[in-house]
């Protein structure tokens, strides 16, 4: 009865010992940026036309376009990046799974046969003879007792190293997200600007063929006439930059998708409602970023640096390993399993670190200081993605101000070059005033072509720094 009662409190005691860690106690370190940002209360009032919030809306639903979105799931199938990504996530996964394995005991079966022959010269009895025996096992080596968590606490690491790896790819994912959608919108504003080189290449050679004939005529000058052909050719060489422009644009698109994009699915016309305008509150605040993917992953790994602490604490600690093995073993085959041919083995091995010239506490130290680059990556994680969240936000808060002025300004511009073209056909001023305004206006619709592009770009990109979304995909 006393053995038994031992025997229990000392599994008792182990199966406590197993379950401690001396890991420290983790702490997620304090946010190193303000609680709110300066330009999200002038940026606030301008969000009013979707339902949800950035952190609530899928890409699915944030992108309007169709053909946006059939190009955006091409690319989340077929880009090699992401691909490695995914891959890295089952390699980590593999790890993990390994790691964990060491908590159990690896149990093995064997069989074996010895055949052995005995000269006549060496045997006791003068005779030659061959003798046989045979042995079958089951059993398990070398299998750790994790009295001081050496174990677990590698397995944590283990495990967090994966969730870190989990979270590289969903933060390139939504990188991914707002490459895609970024050069589908460049595409498709460049089109734009070929399709207004083009009516101005249009409306010059009209201007010139008129011009030719009140030439002839005496009714302007060779200068006026020359100038005019300047024009033109201006305007033809704009057209032929932008259709290179374009299939560079293209180029690139089926760069990062990772497979050819169909003609279908390519842009065409004006794409301004190609994205939504999220709901942004003005008391966002600053812990949003906790949920961004790449902060989340340099979490995962600062957990996993502290993991590793407590392994290197454990080393310090005597190590505890049972190798046992129950079988049979028999001279004669037929009679390998009766009951008396049993055997069994148990060999329990207690190491104690005495001496190791400081490479435990080195060790240790190595493993504290990564914990603390650890830290510092993940503020710094937190600082760069406030400062890209700031850029994004600094550059809505003036949006709406510059697409109005440059609508303003175009307006104008029009005003203006109809008055100077009106002018010079009625031959009161030369055509020099009229290629300025012309130029002038030029320059107005492409700087307002470029600030749609930059306003449909700048809510892709609070999409991706506020990590919107990517749960929902």
């Amino acid at each position: 009865m006393k053995k038994i009662l031992s025997l229990s409190v000392l599994m008792s005691t182990l199966l406590l010992a197993g379950c401690m860690s001396m890991a420290p106690d983790y702490k997620r370190p304090s946010m190193p940026v303000a609680d709110q940002w300066r330009s999200n209360s002038a940026t606030a009032t301008t969000q009013t036309n979707a339902a949800k919030p950035l952190s609530e809306t899928s890409w699915q639903s944030f992108f309007l376009d169709e053909r946006l979105r059939k190009v955006i799931a091409l690319a989340l199938e077929h880009n090699r990046d992401l691909r490695v990504s995914v891959l890295n996530i089952e390699k980590a996964r593999a790890e993990y799974r390994v790691q964990r394995s060491e908590s159990l005991p690896s149990v093995s079966v064997g069989g074996t046969q010895t055949a052995s022959r005995t000269s006549a010269a060496t045997s006791t009895t003068g005779v030659s003879s061959v003798g046989r025996q045979y042995s079958a096992e089951i059993g398990f080596s070398s299998y750790e007792l994790d009295l001081f968590g050496r174990i677990r606490s590698l397995n944590d690491q283990a495990l967090e190293s994966f969730f870190a790896t989990e979270e590289t790819k969903r933060s390139a994912q939504l990188s991914l997200i707002a490459e895609v959608a970024g050069d589908w919108l460049t595409l498709a504003t460049n089109q734009q600007l070929l399709t207004l080189a083009s009516n101005t290449l249009a409306s010059q050679q009209k201007t010139l063929a008129l011009s030719e004939a009140r030439h002839k005529v005496g009714a302007i000058s060779g200068m006026d006439l020359a100038q005019i052909r300047t024009s033109v050719e201006s305007a033809r060489l704009d057209v032929a930059q932008q259709k290179a422009q374009i299939e560079q644009d293209r180029n690139a698109l089926e760069l990062v998708v990772g497979t050819a994009v169909p003609d279908a699915l390519l842009p065409t016309g004006s794409s301004n409602s190609a994205v939504t305008l999220a709901q942004i509150p003005a008391s966002l605040s600053s812990r949003i970023l906790l949920d961004r993917p790449d902060v989340l992953s340099a979490e995962h790994t600062l957990k996993a640096a502290n993991a590793e602490i407590g392994a290197a604490r454990a080393a310090f600690f005597p190590t505890i390993s049972l190798t046992a093995s129950g079988g049979f073993s028999s001279d004669q085959l037929s009679s390998l399993f009766t009951g008396a041919n049993r055997t069994w083995s148990f060999v329990p091995t207690v190491s104690i670190p005495i001496f190791n010239a400081g490479n435990l506490k080195a060790s240790l130290k190595v493993s504290e200081t990564e914990r603390d680059i650890a830290v510092a990556d993940y503020e710094k994680s937190i600082q760069t993605a406030f400062s890209e969240v700031a850029d994004a936000l600094a550059v809505r808060a003036s949006m709406k101000e510059q697409l109005d002025a440059q609508k303003a300004l175009v307006q104008a511009s029009q005003t203006a070059y109809r008055l100077a073209d009106a002018r010079y056909r009625n031959g009161i001023d030369g055509y020099l005033d009229a290629l300025d305004a012309q130029r002038t206006l030029y320059s107005a619709q492409q700087t307002q072509l470029s600030l749609y592009l930059t306003d449909l770009k700048n809510r892709v990109t609070l999409y991706k720094v506020l990590g919107g979304g990517i749960n929902a995909s």
